[in-house]
Formats: C-alpha cells, sequence, structure tokens
C-alpha cells in the first residue's frame, strides 16, 4: 500500500530514510527521516533548545500528535529563509509530510488532515509584491474632498 504525500520521497529501502519538504512563505524546511531513538536536531540543534516557545511548540506538533511512532526516527531538518514564524510552520510541514511517507500509515494522514488541513498540504499564501511609486502593496495617495 503506497500513500501519496506531496513532497516526500522514499530515497532507499534498506536502512529506510525519507526526506521531505515543507514552505512557508520564503522559508523552506528539509527534513531526513531515518530509524532511530526519537531525536529531533533543526539546523544542528536539538528541538528541545530551540529558543523561541512558540515556534518550538509549532515545530513539535507533528511529533506529538504521532505519539510513540516519533521515538522510532531520528529527525534531521535544514531550514533557512524567512522569519522564525515562518521558518516555524515550514519545519511542521517537512516533519508531518515525512513522517506519514515513512510509516506509509493512513491513520496518522487522516489525523493531521483532521486535526489541521494545512499540515500536509501547505499554505499557498504569499506577500503581494510593492507597486511602483507608491510606498506599500496596496497604499493609495489620500484624497481630500474639502
Amino acid at each position: 500500500m503506497s500513500i501519496k504525500v506531496p513532497s516526500a520521497e522514499v530515497l532507499q529501502e534498506t536502512p529506510r530514510v525519507v526526506i521531505s519538504v515543507g514552505k512557508k512563505k520564503t522559508a523552506v524546511a528539509r527534513a531526513i527521516i531515518k530509524p532511530g531513538i526519537g531525536r529531533v536536531r533543526i539546523n544542528g540543534y536539538p528541538l528541545e533548545l530551540w529558543p523561541i516557545e512558540m515556534a518550538r511548540i509549532k515545530m513539535s506538533e507533528p511529533l506529538i500528535l504521532a505519539g510513540e511512532l516519533a521515538k522510532k526516527v531520528d529527525i534531521d531538518v535544514n531550514v533557512s529563509g524567512g522569519g522564525y514564524m515562518g521558518q516555524a510552520v515550514a519545519v511542521r510541514i517537512a516533519m508531518a509530510r515525512g513522517l506519514v511517507a515513512f510509516f506509509q500509515s493512513q491513520e496518522l494522514k487522516e489525523l493531521y488532515e483532521r486535526y489541521d488541513p494545512y499540515m500536509l498540504k501547505g499554505d499557498p499564501r504569499r506577500t503581494e509584491p510593492k507597486k511602483p511609486g507608491i510606498k506599500h502593496a496596496r497604499s493609495k495617495r489620500q484624497k481630500a474632498y474639502r
């Protein structure tokens, strides 16, 4: 049984390694998931030592939902671009996609989709570009009637 997850692929069969990608705005996260004891590293830092608490909670959501399955794999994530919260969401998407692809679990995929649909499919919104002659993307000249 093969479950199709966007941006996640099985790299080799034995020992099994999965590479997955998550994006949010301009942040891109690449997760490498392999058999292990539950270590999670983001840019070489353990997840528990990540400095921003809100981002740390956001990144750990897929692991908490996976429960015991998350303790059977090691996850190494490289993330770049964007701000700290965009990076956190990109890491969250990459880890969720990778766990679903690694375990080939329909139950885990349905759990993630029920909890937050954007955990697997991503958020397509991007910033609107600035227009020439005005300060911001949608600002206009102020109009006075009197």
